[in-house]
């Protein structure tokens, strides 16, 4: 991303040019002013935070000595990872200050910004998920999950990185338990140099054994899981005006296809109105397959990780392999070919999707097909 290129320290003052970073973009500018809990922030406001961690990472050596390209797009993480927070940040009744919900809101705002600036979408999604899990290695030896989370982050970034983005935020502010913080964070590290995953993602059996892993809470993921599949269902995802029937046209052949709109059209529904009968009916429809064993495509907008569960948790207990067709577009192209539509999805309703966009991951299916 050249933008990000532009503004990465570099050798040999590694000074971060904030004065042109807080010109350059709206979201830095939306940080100023806003109020953080003074026990973990003493240091001020949420930009005067982003400021010092990205100078705390400047000054890491093992970020130094990392390749141009990954000192970039980890230096977009750590710009990002708090640009959450103005939506995020409440005084509770008592006089706290506090940002619950700041990392998984921020994993959906990185999505947007990047996604408008036109970056590729493997480096948004690294960048994305690196924001959405900056804070596990403050608390992840709390957690009785922490396997299938740390397995997680390795297959949807890097877990050095992770380790990295969270020296520089721990240590991008004033607080008192800075050195518990960076033992848990040395722990953390630890912990992923054991299980293999601190470089690269955990090597799953199978695509089956990885896909009833994460849906299966305590499962071993050394286990091979016997791969008891009987169809293919394909679940695509992506926003209005994408080019979801393009691809149906395509590459379907003579898959049934389960579609939201033919079902909205039948009866008689706006995309604007509630869509809980044309959701009834689309599961409806995909059990007839489902029972079936016969192969389909369900075509919807599926944008959030919530909605493609609800269809990928019927397949499953169908005994149907999963893969999600995860279409993109220019934000330019996506207006233009929704506007071009019989019927054009409302732009405020493109909006929320917008809003709401996860992007799918390994995590939830057997294959992910980019197009």
């Amino acid at each position: 991303m050249r933008v990000f290129e532009e503004l990465c320290p570099d050798a040999p003052a590694w000074t971060v040019p904030w004065p042109r970073i807080a010109e350059t973009f709206d979201w830095i500018r939306r940080l100023e002013g806003v109020p953080q809990d003074a026990v973990h922030h003493g240091e001020g406001d949420v930009a005067v935070h982003t400021r010092m961690a990205a100078e705390a990472l400047a000054a890491q050596p093992e970020w130094r000595a990392l390749p141009a390209g990954e000192r970039v797009r980890l230096f977009a993480a750590v710009l990002l990872h708090d640009v959450a927070k103005p939506d995020c940040t409440r005084v509770e009744d008592d006089g706290r200050i506090t940002a619950h919900g700041h990392s998984r809101r921020g994993d959906l705002t990185v999505r947007r910004i990047l996604w408008e600036l036109g970056a590729p979408r493997a480096w948004r999604e690294h960048v994305a998920a690196l924001v959405r899990h900056h804070q596990v290695p403050f608390w992840a030896l709390e957690r009785p999950d922490l396997e299938q989370i740390v397995l997680r982050a390795s297959l949807v970034t890097r877990n050095r990185d992770l380790a990295m983005l969270a020296i520089a935020d721990i240590t991008g502010r004033i607080c008192g338990d800075l050195e518990q913080v960076l033992e848990n964070i040395a722990l953390f590290r630890e912990y992923c140099a054991d299980l293999g995953v601190l470089d690269g993602p955990w090597p799953f059996a199978s695509d089956h054994a990885r896909f009833r892993y994460f849906r299966t809470p305590g499962r071993d993921p050394r286990y091979a899981a016997f791969d008891d599949t009987r169809l293919t269902m394909t679940v695509l995802s992506g926003l209005p005006g994408v080019g979801k029937d393009t691809w149906i046209a395509t590459h379907a052949g003579d898959r049934a296809v389960v579609s939201l709109d033919a079902i909205r059209a039948r009866l008689g529904i706006s995309p604007a109105d509630g869509q809980r009968a044309v959701a009834a009916a689309a599961h409806e429809e995909a059990r007839v397959h489902l029972r079936a064993r016969r192969d389909f495509v369900w075509n919807a907008t599926n944008i959030s990780r919530q909605h493609r569960d609800l269809c990928i948790g019927l397949g499953a207990a169908y005994h149907a392999r999963v893969e999600i067709v995860a279409l993109e577009a220019p934000r330019d192209t996506v207006r233009r070919q929704n506007a071009g539509r019989d019927v054009p999805v409302p732009q405020p309703v493109i909006d929320r999707l917008i809003g709401k966009w996860e992007a799918p991951d390994l995590t939830e299916a057997h294959r992910i097909i980019e197009a």
